[in-house]
C-alpha cells in the first residue's frame, strides 16, 4: 500500500470512528430522554438537554473532518458516494439529537409522569423507534445495505403506531389538561420523526454501499364517489393509464351500484382503457386501511362524509369535477361524459405532477 493510500485509509477511518461517536451519543440522548419522560426524572431530562451541546460539537467536527477529506483526496466513485451519505447522515443524527432535546423540554413541561394507555404506548414506541435507530446506525458503520433494507420496513409499523396513539390521545381529552395533551402530542411527533431520520439514514447506507438511489415514492391513493359506478372506476382508470409507475389506485363508493355505468365503460374503451369484468365497491377499508392512503381524493361531496376519523397522516382532497349527467339525451349524456374524463384526467395530471413531479409516469 502506498503512502497515500495509508494516509486515505487511517482519514478514512477516523471519519468512521467519528460518525460512529455521534451515532453513539444521539442513541444514549434517545435513550435518557425517554427515561426521563416516563420516570418524570426532570434532573435527566435538563442534562439531556445540556448534553446536545456535545452532541453537536461532535456533529461539526466530523462535518469538517469530511470537508477536509473531499478537499484533500478529491475522492471519487465509492470514496465520494461515502463522504456524501455520511454528510447526510450526520446531519440526520445532529437532527435526532434536536428531537431528544424536545422531548425533554416537553418532559419537564408535564405535570405528572405518564400513567396508564399513554404511558404504555409511550414506552412501546419510543423503543420501536429507538429499536429502530439503533439499527439504522448499525448498518451504516457496517456497511451492510441488507440490514439497511431490513431496517426500512420498521418505519411503517411506527407510523401505524403514531395513527393508533393519536386516535387513543383525542380519546383521552378529558383525562387530561389541555397543556399536558399537546406536550405528549409532541413527543409522538418526535418519536415519529426519529424512525423517518432511521429510515433516511438506511437509504444513505444503502447509497453508499451499492449507489442506488432512494426509489422513487409509489403513492397510494383512494378515489370515492356516491356509488362507484361513473367518477370512481373513471378516477381510477385514467390514474392507472396515465401514470402506472407513481401510485397504486383503488376506488369505492358510499354504497356499491350494481354495475359500472356501459357509458363509461365504452368511453374507456375507446381510449384503450379495458375494465374487464370489474364491479362497483363499497368503501369497507379498516381504519388501518384508510391510514395508509397517501391521498384520498372525493369526486362527490366533501371527503370526511365518507369517514369517521380523518387519518393523521391522509391527505384529504375534494375535486369538483362537475355534476353526473342526468336525464340528458345520449349526446348531450355523451358530451357530458367526456367533460367529466377531461376533468378528472387534468386533476389527475396535476395531483402526480405535485407528489412526483415531471418525471411522474
Amino acid at each position: 500500500m502506498s503512502h497515500y493510500e495509508e494516509r486515505l485509509e487511517r482519514d478514512l477511518n477516523r471519519i468512521k470512528q467519528q460518525l460512529a461517536l455521534v451515532a453513539g451519543r444521539v442513541e444514549d440522548s434517545l435513550g435518557d430522554a425517554s427515561h426521563a419522560l416516563l420516570s418524570g426524572n426532570d434532573k435527566l431530562a435538563y442534562a439531556t438537554v445540556l448534553g446536545d451541546q456535545a452532541i453537536n460539537r461532535a456533529s461539526r467536527a466530523l462535518d469538517r473532518m469530511c470537508h477536509g477529506f473531499i478537499a484533500l483526496h478529491l475522492p471519487s466513485a465509492g470514496h465520494l458516494r461515502l463522504m456524501s451519505a455520511i454528510i447526510r447522515t450526520n446531519l440526520a443524527l445532529e437532527r435526532l439529537g434536536d428531537y431528544s432535546v424536545t422531548i425533554c423540554r416537553e418532559s419537564v413541561q408535564l405535570s405528572r409522569p405518564p400513567v396508564g394507555m399513554v404511558a404504555r404506548e409511550l414506552e412501546l414506541m419510543a423503543g420501536e423507534a429507538r429499536q429502530m435507530l439503533k439499527q439504522a446506525a448499525t448498518a451504516f458503520t457496517e456497511g451492510n445495505a441488507e440490514q439497511a433494507k431490513a431496517t426500512m420496513g420498521m418505519a411503517d409499523q411506527v407510523e401505524r403506531t403514531f395513527d393508533t396513539v393519536f386516535t387513543d390521545l383525542v380519546g383521552e381529552e378529558n383525562e387530561l389538561s389541555v397543556k399536558d395533551l399537546f406536550a405528549y402530542l409532541v413527543v409522538f411527533n418526535m418519536l415519529e420523526r426519529v424512525s423517518d431520520q432511521a429510515k433516511n439514514i438506511c437509504e444513505e447506507t444503502v447509497f453508499a454501499v451499492t449507489g442506488e438511489a432512494k426509489a422513487a415514492k409509489i403513492y397510494r391513493i383512494l378515489f370515492l364517489d356516491e356509488d362507484n359506478s361513473v367518477l370512481g372506476p373513471m378516477a381510477e382508470a385514467i390514474a392507472r393509464k396515465t401514470f402506472p409507475e407513481s401510485g397504486d389506485y383503488v376506488s369505492a363508493g358510499r354504497q356499491a351500484a350494481a354495475a359500472v355505468d356501459p357509458k363509461v365503460i365504452d368511453l374507456l374503451q375507446e381510449r384503450g382503457i379495458e375494465l374487464g369484468d370489474r364491479k362497483p365497491k363499497a368503501l369497507d377499508l379498516s381504519k388501518q386501511e384508510l391510514s395508509d392512503c397517501h391521498v384520498i381524493v372525493s369526486l362527490q361531496g366533501p371527503a370526511k362524509s365518507y369517514m369517521d376519523a380523518v387519518p393523521f397522516h391522509t391527505t384529504l382532497l375534494d375535486w369538483d369535477v362537475g355534476a353526473l349527467p342526468r336525464d340528458l339525451p345520449d349526446d348531450e349524456a355523451r358530451q357530458r361524459y367526456e367533460a367529466l374524463y377531461r376533468e378528472i384526467a387534468v386533476q389527475v395530471s396535476n395531483l402526480m405532477t405535485t407528489l412526483r413531479g415531471e418525471e411522474a409516469s
